[in-house]
């Protein structure tokens, strides 16, 4: 079983006793977090689509908050000399998903 959650605004495919990496959530290690929203489930082949969303709760414990690799921002005017290099690492959040449903 399956389910299609909307977490933090981006849709993310979650299953049962997976880690999913999303962005940073709110919590400590150890927290229990109630992801809501879904928008769609599959049980063994039965797909239920929500209109907009589904009453279906999808648990899950906080692993861990750790951050992405590292994004390079690289900005050039050409035959001005300016150059300008920035670096970003995203933070997320590391869910270990309890139950669907």
């Amino acid at each position: 079983m399956y389910a299609i959650v909307n977490i933090a605004g981006q849709q993310t495919k979650v299953e049962a006793n997976k880690f999913v990496y999303a962005h940073k959530l709110a919590g400590n290690v150890g927290d229990t977090v109630q992801l809501g929203n879904a928008l769609l489930t599959d049980d063994n082949g039965t797909i239920t689509v929500g209109a907009p969303e589904l009453k279906v709760a999808v648990t899950g414990t906080i692993i861990a908050h750790v951050k992405g690799d590292k994004v390079l921002v690289f900005k050039k005017k050409r035959r001005k000399g300016y150059q300008k290099m920035n670096g970003h690492r995203q933070s997320f959040t590391k869910v270990m998903i309890n139950s669907i449903g």
